[in-house]
């Protein structure tokens, strides 16, 4: 019978031959993923239902990027609750403050596989589906049952395939792209659906650009995102894991299959604009935006290729004053790594201000947050009321390129 990728993952840690759209499955996890926000009810949660070990401490990573170091009492004491929990149930993947955003350090270090099931109490563990996994966020109650037993039962998605082809015109990148697909399919046009980027401009696209599409499935609705894996997906697991995997492919005849042909060639830069992830419109239409802080960095943009693109524009510029630009890279690898490229020098030159590896304000716990009325251009993945501070402040979403060049204008710049 034919199926799609997801099918396959899901068959597979099933135990099943064959699975359907639709039918539920109680499916192996491969990896399970809490950080220091969802990390403690979960725990709360094992205590509840009198858990002591969990089933397999090798397959538990627990990062700490949402609010490191400790900005309250309340978060130490989560960081506390957490290291005792890490060092009672002998879990090894654990990493500290300093080692950045659990969705970049997970595929980083060798923690994602193609072909796996791989959840994390974050909704934004649909990046991982970038590798060919299927990865999705569920609640921390699910993940004490996870912890627990090594399973947990899915619903089979339906899957949607954006089949995209053309090549992209300068200065139009994959985030503009995935918002340009979320803009026309609509914050709920794919829920509970598993997301699947095809065609030749994906195939053509870096790791990097892939998981920038791969983390933006769940502003559709999605249940994953996922990239079938190639040569670009072993080439960066070289080097991160020995483990041997299966690279799925979806049967174009799959029966729960549907197709949507999107042609990129034309694409202008995007934002989206405040409070919703679907209210995008090109670039060139919002220019008379202005702006009181630009924030490079997060899940979505904040690896290496993101700040070599910001650098770029910003080197020999200086950011506009009254504007306040925030870098924060997504890991302490991209973090070294730009340094030593020299491009922290550019960041701190231009008048930016640059920050440890972390959520920042993306998740509005943190630094960076923005007052009443401010206006806050973000390269990250959510525009809600609130989600970077104030409720009357409003969140424009971009890629690195625009918000660079925004930064230096003061105003929202869409490049030629």
């Amino acid at each position: 019978m034919s199926m799609t990728m997801s099918e396959k993952i899901l068959a597979k840690a099933s135990g099943k031959d064959v699975v359907e759209a639709g039918e539920i499955v109680m499916a192996d996890i491969s990896t399970a993923m809490v950080h220091d926000l969802t990390g403690p009810l979960t725990l709360q949660s094992l205590e509840q239902i009198n858990t002591d070990n969990v089933w397999d401490p090798d397959k538990i990573v627990i990062p700490f990027d949402h609010q490191v170091p400790a900005d309250t009492l309340e978060a130490a004491k989560n960081h506390q609750v957490l290291r005792e929990f890490v060092k009672q149930q002998q879990i090894k993947n654990f990493y500290d403050v300093y080692e950045g955003v659990c969705h970049q350090v997970l595929p980083e270090k060798g923690h994602v596989i193609p072909g796996t099931v791989v959840v994390g109490s974050d909704s934004h563990t649909c990046t991982h589906g970038a590798l060919g996994a299927f990865a999705t966020g569920i609640g921390s109650t699910d993940m004490a049952m996870v912890f627990a037993t090594g399973q947990l039962w899915f619903k089979v998605p339906e899957t949607i395939q954006y089949n995209i082809t053309g090549e992209l015109n300068p200065n139009v990148t994959s985030k503009d792209v995935v918002l340009n697909i979320i803009g026309t399919v609509g914050q709920d046009g794919a829920t509970y659906k598993a997301c699947e980027y095809a065609g030749e401009t994906v195939r053509n696209m870096e790791m990097t650009d892939r998981m920038v599409m791969s983390n933006m499935a769940i502003e559709m609705g999605g249940k994953t995102g996922l990239v079938e894996p190639d040569k670009i997906t072993d080439d960066y697991l070289k080097g991160r894991t020995d483990v041997k995997y299966t690279k799925f492919t979806t049967d174009s005849d799959a029966s729960s299959l549907e197709v949507m042909d999107i042609d990129v060639s034309n694409l202008e830069p995007q934002v989206a604009c405040p409070s919703h992830v679907d209210n995008v419109v090109a670039a060139s239409e919002v220019e008379d935006v202005e702006l009181d802080q630009v924030f490079i960095g997060s899940c979505t943009n904040g690896r290496l290729k993101d700040l070599q693109q910001a650098a770029q524009i910003l080197k020999g510029n200086k950011v506009k004053s009254g504007v306040r630009l925030l870098v924060i890279p997504a890991s302490r690898t991209i973090y070294k790594q730009a340094l030593e490229q020299g491009l922290m020098d550019i960041f701190v030159d231009a008048g930016a201000l640059v920050c440890n590896p972390c959520c920042g304000p993306c998740l509005g716990g943190h630094v960076g947050l923005i007052g009443e009325g401010e206006v806050s251009l973000s390269t990250s993945n959510r525009n809600f009321k609130g989600r970077q501070g104030h409720p009357d402040g409003s969140v424009y979403l971009s890629s690195p390129i625009i918000a660079a060049h925004s930064a230096i204008t003061g105003h929202i710049t869409a490049p030629e």
